[in-house]
């Protein structure tokens, strides 16, 4: 069992940066594979980054260059360093996490982010 709490979300310019932060509980955090989605108003929720048990990191291609995914195993902390954000990043952020072979998908609450002047 896992347990996952985002944080980082909030109100922020087009052009500015927010750090959001998914914390885990509960299992040997270092084996998941993490991944980043959001979800805007009638949409459906999408990958926006991954990062791998060894480090190994996927973005989708509307955030490349602008977002970075890491993680501290020590701290069983996953980051999404969000750079250069747009209107259309705005959406609820959701972290989820997955333990390879495994079947069960864990998910957080999410955490607000809203992009706007």
């Amino acid at each position: 069992q896992v347990q996952l709490v985002e944080s980082g979300g909030g109100l922020v310019q087009p052009g500015g940066s927010l750090r959001l932060s998914c914390a885990a509980s509960g299992d040997i955090f270092s084996a998941y594979g993490v991944g980043w989605f959001r979800q805007a108003p009638e949409n459906r929720r999408e990958l926006v980054a991954g990062i791998s048990s060894n480090g190994t990191t996927n973005y989708d291609d509307s955030v490349k260059g602008r977002f970075t995914i890491s993680r501290d195993n020590a701290k069983n902390t996953v980051y999404l360093q969000m750079t250069n954000l747009k209107p259309e990043d705005t959406a609820v952020y959701f972290c989820n996490a997955k333990r390879p072979f495994f079947p069960k998908i864990y998910w957080g609450q999410g955490t607000q982010v809203t992009v706007s002047s």
